[in-house]
Parts: structure tokens; C-alpha cells; sequence
């Protein structure tokens, strides 16, 4: 791990590198839209996807003038960094660097985790827990390019993406296995699989992710931020909220705009 940040609704950002990066560059799209420039072509960045640029690359990107993108980004060199890139965004016929992410909340988890573990000091422990997480990312990446495009029919990944578009939705497991075409238990086993937690756990992870990008990009209080991801209750809100993070959402502003 050489780099990492978070640009909130970036107006007007853009990099142009003629000479491309001495590090493997990851965007992490999660809102708006941007474009990418390398090997002569022109690549729409959406929601969800994910951008790889390999070291040495020419290349520009920029966010859409109209809807600018938000990204989590990372630079990251090592020996591996070149098998994940051709693993990742090459193959016998193609090239491409920008990929749907099988799984959004995951890779921004990920990508947040390699940014505070950043942050956090320069001790070789920190510096490990980012680099770990940043190998992670790119191991997800290469393993979901092997699977090839996610199915849009897998009830599963239905199932999540339902989630995340309608985080004040309290359907039961019951209702959600019913939507899927599944069992209860059935459902639920499949869906530990694919997430690697509980419906539960994967919804309460999925309001506290909107809810620290709320609290980073916002002034909203604390009662509005709890009602935008689905709690009724700031108190329960914050109950989860510092749960997950290990600090209660003022706190997590403030220390964020301290940094």
C-alpha cells in the first residue's frame, strides 16, 4: 500500500498521467458516474464498478461533469500486484479495466478499511492491515473475473441488491427467502455463503456503510442520518451504529474531519 482516499461527490476531479503510475491504481465507484481513458479507449464508470489500472499505464480519468462520482481509491505495488492485474482485467481476447463488483458493500468495506488502517499511524501493524486489506480487494477482484459476470437472475445476488436499494425495507428472512424462491433455511445457508453473514448482520452493515458516508459528506444530524438508512430510533441507530464502528456517529465525524 503506497496511497488511499475517499473523494465525496468530486466535482471537477481528474488525473491525467501520460507517463502512467509507478503503482497499480483501484477506484472503487460508489455514486455519480466518471470516465476512464487507457490503450486508446474511452471506459463509462458507473455505480458499482470497479476500475483497475496497471502500473506503467497511460492513462486519464475524470468525473462526469453533470453527476461526479464518488470513489474509495488505493495505489498498490508488490510482487502480486501484476499477477492480479492481468488476472483481473486481462484475458486471451480482451482487456478491460473496469469490472462490475460482485459485491459493492464488501469491496467499500474493504477499501475503508485499508484507508483507516492508513490513517491510523505508519507502525508496521497498521501499514500490514492495510496492505492486507488492499491484497484482499485485489484477490476478490481476480476470483469474481474467474466466475465471470454475475448472473442478473441469482436470487442471492437479487436478494442483496434489494437490500441496498431500500435500506428502510424490514422484510423478514421469511419474506426474503419467499422472494429468492427458497426455504427459509435453504435461503439463509445460501446467503451466509454468498456474504459471508447473517441477513441480519449483512443489512445492519449495509445502514452503517450509508450512514458513515452520510456522516462524512453531510451536516445532517445524527436523528436524520438514523431515519435516511431505515431506524426509527437514533438511539438504536446509534446502539448499532457504534456496534459495528466502535464509536458513536458524532464521534465518527469528528474524528474523520479532524484527519
Amino acid at each position: 500500500m503506497t496511497d488511499a482516499g475517499h473523494f465525496p461527490h468530486a466535482a471537477a476531479h481528474g488525473r491525467s498521467r501520460p507517463r502512467g503510475a509507478d503503482e497499480v491504481v483501484v477506484i472503487l465507484c460508489t455514486d455519480g458516474a466518471g470516465y476512464v481513458e487507457l490503450r486508446g479507449q474511452t471506459y463509462g464508470v458507473s455505480p458499482g464498478d470497479i476500475v483497475v489500472i496497471p502500473a506503467g499505464a497511460p492513462h486519464r480519468y475524470r468525473a462526469d461533469p453533470l453527476n461526479p462520482w464518488t470513489i474509495w481509491w488505493m495505489h498498490v505495488v508488490g510482487l502480486d500486484s501484476d499477477v492480479f492485474v492481468t488476472a483481473i482485467a486481462e484475458s486471451s481476447t480482451e482487456f478491460s479495466p473496469v469490472m462490475p463488483a460482485h459485491d459493492p458493500y464488501a469491496a467499500r468495506a474493504a477499501l475503508e478499511h485499508v484507508l483507516v488502517s492508513l490513517e491510523r499511524d505508519d507502525t508496521v501493524a497498521s501499514l500490514r492491515s492495510a496492505s492486507g486489506a488492499a491484497w484482499g480487494v485485489l484477490a476478490q477482484l481476480a476470483a469474481d473475473r474467474a466466475r465471470g459476470t454475475a448472473e442478473a437472475g441469482d436470487p442471492i445476488l437479487a436478494v442483496q441488491d434489494y437490500l441496498r436499494e431500500n435500506l428502510h425495507s424490514n422484510a423478514s428472512v421469511a419474506e426474503l427467502a419467499k422472494m429468492a424462491g427458497f426455504s427459509d433455511s435453504h435461503f439463509s445457508a445460501r446467503f451466509r455463503h454468498a456474504s459471508g453473514t447473517s441477513v441480519v448482520e449483512y443489512r445492519k452493515r449495509l445502514r452503517s456503510a450509508r450512514a458513515r458516508e452520510l456522516l462524512i459528506t453531510t451536516d445532517a444530524s445524527v436523528a436524520a442520518i438514523a431515519l435516511a438508512v431505515g431506524y426509527d430510533d437514533p438511539f438504536y441507530f446509534s446502539r448499532h451504529f457504534r456496534a459495528i464502528n466502535g464509536t458513536s456517529p458524532s464521534q465518527y465525524r469528528e474524528a474523520f474531519r479532524d484527519r
